[in-house]
């Protein structure tokens, strides 16, 4: 019973290894540091550093022009002029034509 759960823990590990590469020890974990310092630099750190540019410019303009109309709910569409009903749109009457 006491080898099946090693073997077990022996096959993970032999697992975990040779997904991450087939390096060991050392070697493996600094070459996850540097991808992972490379992944930072290269995409994270500079999506994080627009996105807050982004929110800053935003609010400067916002706080530029705080009497600004802002619409606050969607216009209501007219029915007649979208075709929604049927018969003659408005300013069309028979007694123009």
């Amino acid at each position: 019973m006491a080898s099946g759960w090693r073997r077990t823990l022996g096959n993970v590990r032999s697992f975990v290894g040779n997904s991450m590469g087939g390096l060991r020890g050392g070697s493996n974990l600094a070459s996850w540091v540097v991808a992972g310092t490379l992944a930072y630099f290269l995409w994270i750190k500079p999506s994080q550093v627009l996105r807050k540019e982004q929110e800053e410019r935003a609010a400067l303009n916002a706080a530029l022009d705080r009497y600004r109309y802002v619409e606050k709910r969607k216009p209501l569409p007219d029915p007649q002029d979208n075709g929604l009903i049927r018969g003659n749109k408005r300013g069309t009457n028979k007694s123009e034509e």
